[in-house]
Parts: structure tokens; C-alpha cells; sequence
């Protein structure tokens, strides 16, 4: 008989995981269906953008992911040196001062996947994991059926042990890599171009006198360029190798590899220790034709985008695809929002992934370059830092994307569509420092983020009082009658005031509600942008362009992305913002998700 599951994944990388991971935390059961034998043990991926590492951060995971990571500070940029060797011409920081409260770093894939399937099976009481050395065969779509938002509609052939099982699925997601079976079976072609210009990659241990081989280098070379890569603990590190054309990667050998790189190094010697992984490939960048198929299917990560793997963004953009799509999905299935928001979806990672084609395809082509090159490229790599640490992602209007109704000048450094940056406040509570960023954890929750100025002004303190006695009976339409008032819409109050002249009672009571088994308030709501006595001033308002005599609220998606700014007192800009596309509770019978 055929297995019924509301969601099928097809795939354990970094999206497949990324999106189990959403849907355990909604105590949605899924299938995970990966052809390997068991979990992965090397990954070709390494780079880990700042913004991956919040996302990380934001499942509770950055502490282990910053432990056993190497950390990428500095840049170095080696050129000709007019006598047919290198020498170093600059170097620069890695990422912007004030891009992230995170850092660049280099982890292997096969941890980064094995702590979010920890933070999974964690989240789903060890029920939901992966199936290893099942192989899919096909996926099709009943269209007719494909109507019913409650149809099993999605038919899965897949083999293990040589035994075929048939499943039906609610939602399947593609995440089986650019060689997707998924894609395949649904007509789906992969649209753009491969180069000849073949690059070899190898994890080894170098002998060498080079003097920055424990930095993340470029090489330019006479004899062809190179890109030196740190890896985790004292002496791996990872090199990408220009090749000499005229040769196919196929016939590419390890000796190859190794000969290229002494001659690119020169005056400097080089010899390898030991060899843990090799590869060659061509450089190609290709994007699918659709990214799916009746909004059934969803295609993620490199079954719908490739390209070369030089600006480390592969593993990072397919994690933010199972990011974004994941806690959709759980909205969808736990009777929060309509289907229709899964479109959007394919608006935001569409884009998002053209725009990565479009990107890869200058830098690997500057990388490339040969000649007097290596300026052009450091200037290219500063200008672009923005980008490679994953911050620039903008997201377009849409039903939970209202740029168009916001009052963007009245939180500037807040953009609607983008990521919410981070900035120190004080917990009042407790009078710990924190990230305001690593508040909004990855719980499915929206976020109603209040600057409300010195609420020892009494304008500023009414404004307070009215936009609480506003917020709450729009909170309780769209929560479930048996969840807590914060488990959809959490409120958090930012407030201006001088911390030690606040009281708890001077704020509203809808800020400190009474959750939980016991009913206990939950007092981890409200912060201060104030001096802190160990951590000095986050200046807060300052970095999010709120004027406090102004104020205003920031509304932020599950996934940290700002979905409206306004006015404190725009009422009716924020309830049609959550009337455009949650469905309405009350009365109705809804199970909640696991927050």
C-alpha cells in the first residue's frame, strides 16, 4: 500500500535538512528520502556566509558552529611579481565592520548538516530522521487533485534494497542535487552554460614556506591562478585550482592538480603531506526552467541552481531555500495561512537565485582572468562583500513583503524585504546584553518589534498603552483558542528610556503575558537601548534609523526578514497586513505548532 506523508523530501543536504528542521519545530511529520547509505561524512562545501551563521544562531546551534569553524578575517591578494613568481599586494578585512554580529567561517558541510539534523531529531522527540538508501525514481503530480488542499496528490516511486515503495505526499520537495531525479520526472531543464575552463579543488595538508597559507589568499599567477581556503583545525586547508586548458575534467589527475599549484606558487615551495579529497569540474552556471510544479513541488539548492563554487555561496544559498519554503510550508499545513503563500516562495528564491547566477558568473569570470588581474579582482571582492556574506538578499512585494504600505523613514536602517540586521540592547528583566537579532529565533513566530521611545514621556507612554490594547485582540484572531497569546504574533518592546529609571509595571501588560503550563508572566519581552555597565551602548536606535520622539514597529517574518515597517499608530496598516494572509482562528479547532 502506498505510504501517505504530508510532506516528502527528496534529499538530506542543506535544504532537505533546513526544511525538516521547520517542520519538526511545527510537529509536522515528514519523510526524508536520501540515496546514500548513510549520513555525510565529507562535504564538498565549506564556506559559511555571516548570514548562515545566524540562521544557525537562530536554532540555537552558532555556539558549536563558532567553536570548531575556522574563523576568515583577512584577505590576501597575491600578484606578479615581474620575475615570474607572486607576491603579495594587499590585503583587507574579510567582512564589513557592522555587516553582522556573526563571522565568516569555514566548517565542513557534513557538521553543518549533522548539528541540524541534531536540532530535527531534537525537535521531533526523535521521531523524524532520514531514510537512507532509498534511490526516487519518479514524481508526478495528480493536477486535478492538485486543487484540494487536502489531497495527497503527489505520487513518489522510490527503491530500496531493490524493493519499490510508493508514496503519496500533500508537498514533495526536490532537494537531490543538480543531477535531480525530481527535476527529471517533471520535465524540468536546466537553462545556461558551461565553460571550458576547468578548476581543480583538493582538501590536503601543505609542507610549505608560504607565508599565508593559514589565510584566505588569492593567487594570480603567471602559471594560473588560485584560491587558498583555511579549513578547521591547525593544518587542513583547501585549495581551487586554475587548470590549463585542453584538457577535460575527466582526464584531470591528482598529480595534475598538485603540479599546477607548485608552479603557481612560485618562488614559494609546496608539497602535500597528505590528500583527503580531490575533484575537477567545469565551470558552469545554470538555473531550472521552473522552480515547481503546481505549487505541489518545490525544487531547492542545486536541483534548481548550480555554479562554480569559488564565492562559497552553494551550501549557504540552498540552506536559505529549505529556510525560506520550511516555515511556510509550516504555516500552510498548520491552518495559519492559506496555500497560496507558498507562492511566494517561487517569487523570493526565483530571484534570489537568478541574481546568484548573475553574480557567480562576473566573479568566477574575474577570478579567471589572467594577466595584470589580481587589482581588478580585490576590488572586485571588497566591493561584493555585501553579497558573499549573504546580506543583500531583497525580497519583493507580496502578501507578507508590504514595502509598497510601509513608512520606511521612520526605521530606515530596518529594509523592508531584507533580513533584520542585529544591534546590543539590554534586557531589562535581567539586565543582560544581548543581540536583538538572536531574539527572534526560529520558532515560527512573527514578530511585532514596538520602538517606542522614553516611556517616562507620557505621549510616548500613551502611544504604548494604545498600540497594546490594539495588538492584542488582533493577536488572539489568528491564534489558536488552546495556544498562548505570543505562540503566532510575539510582541517586543524596544523602548529609549534610561534603564534604571523604568519600572516593568510602566509597560503594558500585553508585553509580559502570562504563558506557559503555569501561567508564568514571561518577562523576556521588553529591552532598552541604554548604556550597559559591562558591555557599553548598542545605540540601537541609532543603527535602525528610529527617531525616539517618532518611534515606530517593525513587523519580521519567521524567517528574520522584514515584512512592514510603519507608525505606531497605524492601526489599519498593520491588521490589513495580517488579514492579507492568516486565516482567522477563532472558533475554529487548530492544532499548534511546537513552539
Amino acid at each position: 500500500m502506498p505510504k501517505k506523508v504530508e510532506v516528502l523530501i527528496c534529499g538530506s543536504g542543506s535544504a532537505g535538512i533546513l526544511a525538516g528542521t521547520w517542520l519538526a519545530r511545527y510537529n509536522i511529520p515528514c519523510t526524508i528520502l536520501e540515496r546514500r547509505p548513510g549520513p555525510m561524512e565529507i562535504g564538498q562545501a565549506d564556506g559559511v556566509q555571516c548570514r548562515t551563521v545566524e540562521i544557525y544562531d537562530s536554532f540555537g546551534l552558532a555556539e558549536e558552529v563558532l567553536r570548531e569553524a575556522y574563523h576568515i578575517l583577512e584577505v590576501a591578494f597575491w600578484g606578479h611579481d615581474g620575475k615570474g613568481g607572486i607576491e603579495r599586494k594587499s590585503r583587507t578585512v574579510d567582512t564589513e565592520k557592522g555587516l553582522s554580529h556573526m563571522p565568516h567561517v569555514i566548517l565542513n558541510q557534513a557538521r553543518m548538516n549533522g548539528l541540524m539534523l541534531g536540532a530535527m531529531e531534537k525537535s521531533s522527540g526523535g521521531k523524524q530522521g532520514v531514510e537512507y538508501g532509498y534511490e526516487v525514481k519518479s514524481v508526478e503530480v495528480n493536477e486535478q487533485r492538485a486543487r484540494d488542499p487536502e489531497a495527497y496528490c503527489v505520487r513518489v516511486v522510490a527503491e530500496k534494497d531493490g524493493v519499490e515503495e510508493v508514496f503519496l505526499a500533500k508537498y514533495v520537495l526536490g532537494c537531490d542535487g543538480a543531477h535531480s531525479i525530481v527535476r527529471k520526472s517533471l520535465g524540468f531543464q536546466m537553462i545556461g552554460d558551461t565553460s571550458d575552463t576547468v578548476w581543480g579543488v583538493m582538501d590536503m595538508y601543505p609542507r610549505t614556506n608560504f607565508p599565508d597559507i593559514r589565510r584566505k589568499s588569492t593567487l594570480h599567477s603567471p602559471s594560473g591562478n588560485l584560491l587558498i581556503i583555511p579549513r578547521e583545525g591547525s593544518s587542513l586547508v583547501r585549495f581551487y585550482i586554475q587548470l590549463p586548458p585542453g584538457r577535460p575534467a575527466k582526464d584531470v589527475q591528482l598529480a595534475d592538480l598538485q603540479a599546477t599549484a607548485q608552479h603557481i606558487f612560485q618562488p614559494y615551495t609546496i608539497d602535500f603531506a597528505a590528500t583527503l579529497w580531490w575533484s575537477a569540474y567545469a565551470i558552469g552556471q545554470r538555473l531550472a526552467s521552473h522552480f515547481h510544479a503546481h505549487h505541489r513541488v518545490f525544487l531547492t539548492g542545486d536541483a534548481c541552481h548550480t555554479h562554480s563554487p569559488k564565492a562559497g555561496q552553494g551550501m549557504n544559498a540552498s540552506l536559505q531555500d529549505g529556510y525560506n519554503i520550511g516555515w511556510k510550508l509550516g504555516h500552510v499545513l498548520r491552518g495559519f495561512a492559506p496555500p497560496s503563500l507558498l507562492r511566494t516562495y517561487v517569487l523570493e528564491r526565483g530571484k534570489t537565485a537568478a541574481d546568484l547566477i548573475a553574480f557567480d558568473r562576473e566573479f568566477a569570470r574575474s577570478f579567471g582572468a589572467r594577466g595584470d588581474s589580481e587589482g581588478k579582482f580585490a576590488r572586485l571582492f571588497v566591493e561584493s562583500g555585501r553579497y558573499m556574506a549573504g546580506l543583500t538578499a531583497r525580497y519583493g512585494e507580496s502578501e507578507v513583503t508590504d514595502a509598497g504600505r510601509s513608512r520606511q523613514g521612520v526605521a530606515g536602517g530596518a529594509p523592508v524585504g531584507m533580513r533584520f540586521p542585529s544591534a546590543q540592547v539590554v534586557r531589562f528583566c535581567d539586565c543582560k546584553a544581548v543581540q536583538l537579532q538572536g531574539v527572534l529565533v526560529s520558532d515560527g513566530r512573527w514578530r511585532v518589534v514596538v520602538f517606542a521611545g522614553d516611556i517616562g514621556n507620557g505621549d510616548s507612554k500613551k502611544k504604548l498603552d494604545k498600540l497594546a490594547i490594539f495588538l492584542e485582540p488582533l493577536a488572539r484572531r489568528f491564534t489558536p483558542p488552546a495556544s498562548d497569546i505570543d505562540s503566532l504574533l510575539e510582541p517586543i518592546a524596544v523602548l529609549s528610556s534610561k534603564f534604571l529609571e523604568t519600572e516593568q509595571e510602566h509597560v503594558p501588560g500585553y508585553f509580559w503575558p502570562a504563558t506557559g503550563k503555569w501561567g508564568i508572566r514571561d518577562l523576556h519581552k521588553v529591552y532598552i537601548d541604554d548604556e550597559h555597565p559591562n558591555a557599553g551602548h548598542g545605540h540601537a536606535y541609532e543603527k535602525y534609523g528610529v527617531d525616539p520622539n517618532v518611534g515606530a514597529v517593525v513587523v519580521v517574518r519567521p524567517d528574520q526578514y522584514v515584512a512592514k515597517v510603519t507608525c505606531l499608530d497605524d492601526f489599519e496598516g498593520i491588521q490589513k497586513f495580517f488579514e492579507g494572509f492568516l486565516v482567522e482562528q477563532t472558533g475554529v479547532r487548530a492544532e499548534s505548532a511546537k513552539l
